[in-house]
């Protein structure tokens, strides 16, 4: 999920600079005298460093509170926290895909004549955009080798699968069996999709930017069925302890001074025409 130590001396010289306890089946059973909505709670104390997670045994919610983080400690320095994929060019370009969770992100930044740098979570200073995970958290849903076959191929035995039923006997995993819940992932490759497109100015971009502009779709979402339009400020409002302006006048700096171009990528979520 985050990016591992990948030499001896960093293994035995490593230091957490935050500390997650997943502490899944214990619930808040006094959730309303302390103003929560319900038993599950996720409480980050950022001056010790540390968070807990209850009630749930989601593991995304790991995963969103080292973003929210992000979110927090990079623009104290100057730097762009961003809820995007992102990938790049054999010339060394860069594009970047702006979506809410579950809308597009991964299906968008996959194309075989260009390199994977995320699907989900990324950084932008002075030497580039970097991503925050150490590799792809991809829905499994209704998955299959038709349709989505870069994901299909990638999960081999042993693969990590979340929330998936898997056969007792085969071992095989039921992607379309949604009995328990529709919020199934796994560490994956990505998928490819064509979209429609239409390139914006600086103003136009913050625009969009701002509004988040999007779509709610299942298994993100209790009661949420089927696509439904959103907004959600920065594609990421959950995730911003900052105000909303703070990230805006953040990219507006880096893509004026790096003269990146900004498309509006359609989905193809709403109306067919």
């Amino acid at each position: 999920m985050f990016l591992r130590p990948q030499t001896k001396e960093e293994i035995e010289g490593f230091e957490p600079d935050f500390t997650i306890v997943n502490a899944c089946k214990v619930t808040n059973k006094d959730y309303k005298k302390h103003g929560l909505n319900s038993e599950v709670f996720v409480a980050f104390n950022i001056e010790k460093d540390v968070a807990v997670i209850g009630g749930t045994w989601y593991g995304g919610e790991m995963k969103k509170g080292i973003f929210s983080m992000m979110n927090y400690w990079l623009p104290l320095d100057g730097n762009m926290a961003m809820h995007c994929s992102a990938n790049k060019g054999k010339h060394g370009d860069t594009a970047l895909f702006f979506r809410l969770s579950g809308t597009g992100k991964t299906s968008l930044s996959a194309d075989p004549h260009r390199f994977l740098i995320g699907d989900d979570e990324h950084g932008w200073d002075d030497e580039g955009i970097f991503n925050f995970e150490g590799g792809c958290y991809a829905k499994t849903i209704n998955l299959c080798a038709e349709n989505e076959s870069d994901i299909y191929n990638a999960i081999k035995r042993d693969a990590l699968l979340e929330n998936t039923f898997v056969d007792a006997e085969s071992k095989e995993p039921d992607f379309y069996n949604t009995s328990k819940t529709a919020a199934c992932r796994t560490r994956s490759t990505t998928s490819r999709t064509t979209s429609r497109l239409s390139k914006l100015s600086d103003e136009q971009a913050m625009y969009h930017f701002l509004s988040g502009y999007a779509a709610k779709v299942a298994g993100k979402e209790r009661g949420v069925t089927e696509p439904t339009a959103t907004f959600s400020a920065c594609f990421g409002g959950a995730f911003l302890p900052l105000h909303p302006t703070k990230y805006a006048d953040l990219l507006q700096q880096k893509l004026q001074k790096h003269s990146t171009s900004v498309y509006l990528v359609n989905s193809s979520f709403g109306p067919k025409v």
